[in-house]
């Protein structure tokens, strides 16, 4: 990629996570935020916020890692109102390509390495294609020809059970229903 093609992709990633900060609540949380999704797409094996701190602040690890710690672990702004403001910025350029076509119901496993997220569990994973630690979420997007867009998610946590009291150390009741952990 060139440079001009790299700094208009920065300039719309940018534009694009501000305009999902409004959902956030509080302006504090706006910087946390663009850090944390650029971590996501940056190419590192784990996806925790140890090494995406590493990645977006080199030279201030441990005080990126506790903003990212607390961005994920207290964040009081809703998943669902998220999920909505994406649906708003993203579906209209998807339907610039043609109307939705398709409402698909899927499930995805997200490989862990450890057992301390919550619904890790050792189950299968189609991302593997077989039984090891992961998560698995139930999606529910709308897609095109072009494009897909999710606009529910839901985590499948076995065991952790709707008001159990359940910790991310795994405790819950025993009962296999799908309760939003998000």
């Amino acid at each position: 990629m060139d440079g001009a093609s790299s700094e208009g992709s920065e300039a719309r990633f940018s534009a694009y996570v501000e305009a999902l900060s409004v959902v956030l609540g509080h302006a504090d949380r706006q910087q946390p935020m663009h850090d944390y999704c650029l971590g996501l797409l940056m190419p590192i094996e784990r996806k925790s916020v140890e090494p995406m701190a590493a990645v977006t602040a080199p030279a201030q690890v441990a005080a990126k890692h506790q903003s990212l710690l607390h961005f994920v672990g207290n964040a009081p702004w809703s998943d669902a109102a998220m999920l909505a403001k994406v649906g708003e910025l993203v579906l209209p350029a998807i339907e610039r390509s043609g109307p939705v076509e398709a409402w698909i119901i899927d499930d995805t496993g997200f490989p862990k390495k450890g057992r301390h997220s919550v619904g890790v569990t050792r189950q299968y994973c189609g991302q593997l294609g077989k039984q090891d630690n992961c998560q698995v979420a139930v999606t529910l997007s709308l897609a095109n020809h072009d494009a897909s867009l999710p606009i529910a998610y839901q985590l499948y946590a076995r065991g952790l059970g709707q008001g159990s009291g359940a910790t991310a150390k795994g405790q819950g009741t025993g009962d296999d229903r799908f309760s939003n952990q998000t």
